[in-house]
């Protein structure tokens, strides 16, 4: 008598989502065991502290020999050596390149360099973030950085072409990229209370507006440089308060559209020239290098610190810059409505998101 059985043998590569965090978290196999028996786990498996030492070790090698991969995602897609389903791929490199929000604020607007990295020590002792940790995801910014300073196009579809990330994620590399770039001031001390994700959203609006690839898209590095003629031109700006007559019409514009919805309507008369100033001189400034890399310092501290002080609730400031943009299309004597559009679409919208009343 014959029996028949049916065998079916897979190889798929097995990914536990726990061992990997803490692999990615930088914690060393004996670590990593000692967390995983603190979590429960003999418990929850039946298995001994030998298997689970064996186990983790395992998934460690696992994790280390695919790193090569997860420096160039593409080719985790079409290597051989791992069968791993294309949704545990992504989320492979999804984490892998995930950072942490006290890390990227320590880093972001700066050099991604050798004397850089000489600091994550420090980092690492101030953020609690292994040093392991702050080294992969400092190297990431670094190698996204450099797939993508030369390339011409979208600054975010380029990398989310390269690297196959989440659209999401794809956005914030890109926002670190260009702040990297531009060498933004973040870490003044007046900006602490700033979360990455203002940044993030700023740089958006940058991006979208005053860079080379706002104006051209066939330009080289469109989305990493700003827009160096852009930036010449907005001193024809300073019009607006080197114009007494200007100045004043345009206060009595803002005044005569928002008198009786303004809860802080007397501080804003009587603040008007100051804040206008110091939003015009930001503008007539960005000639100079140092005054680029200041730029959210200078917002802070022309704009958001005195509405602030004077105890401006978000709607004013939102009613405010509204109509502080928009009335300046009915000044006669003023010549450079596209030049101030340009310039005001992204400034307010920075605005709003760095104030927090």
């Amino acid at each position: 008598m014959t029996s028949e059985l049916d065998i079916f043998v897979g190889n798929t590569t097995l990914i536990d989502e726990e061992v990997y965090r803490l692999w990615l978290d930088g914690y060393s196999v004996s670590d990593a065991v000692a967390l995983r028996v603190r979590a429960g786990i003999l418990e929850q498996t039946g298995a001994t502290a030998a298997v689970l030492q064996s186990d983790t070790m395992d998934h460690y090698r696992t994790f280390h020999m695919l790193e090569r991969l997860l420096h160039a995602p593409p080719k985790l897609l079409h290597q051989l050596v791992f069968q791993i389903p294309p949704s545990r791929q992504a989320l492979l490199i999804e984490r892998y390149y995930a950072f942490d929000e006290a890390f990227v604020r320590e880093v972001l607007g700066k050099k991604l360099s050798k004397g850089t990295k000489k600091d994550l020590d420090d980092i690492s002792a101030k953020t609690g973030i292994t040093l392991k940790s702050c080294r992969r995801q400092f190297d990431n910014f670094k190698r996204v950085f450099k797939v993508v300073e030369e390339m011409r196009g979208s600054l975010a579809d380029n990398i989310q072409q390269h690297f196959l990330f989440s659209d999401r994620l794809a956005r914030d590399y890109a926002a670190i990229v260009f702040f990297a770039n531009n060498r933004f001031e973040t870490a003044k001390k007046k900006l602490q209370y700033l979360s990455f994700g203002d940044f993030a959203f700023c740089a958006e609006l940058m991006i979208q507006n005053w860079t080379l690839g706002a104006v051209d898209s066939q330009v080289d590095d469109m989305d990493m440089d700003l827009d160096k003629e852009f930036l010449q031109d907005l001193k024809e700006l300073k019009v607006l308060v080197a114009d007494k007559d200007l100045l004043d019409l345009h206060k009595s514009l803002v005044c005569t559209a928002l008198r009786g919805k303004l809860g802080v309507f007397s501080e804003m008369e009587a603040n008007f020239k100051n804040l206008s100033r110091g939003l015009v001189n930001v503008a007539a400034k960005l000639t100079h290098n140092k005054d680029v890399r200041d730029l959210f310092v200078d917002l802070v501290e022309k704009f958001v610190e005195p509405c602030r002080s004077d105890h401006w609730p978000l709607g004013d400031v939102r009613l405010f810059l509204n109509q502080y943009s928009v009335t300046v299309h009915s000044l006669d004597g003023f010549r450079h409505q596209a030049l101030w559009d340009r310039y005001m679409d992204t400034l307010r919208g920075c605005l709003l998101r760095l104030y927090h009343d």
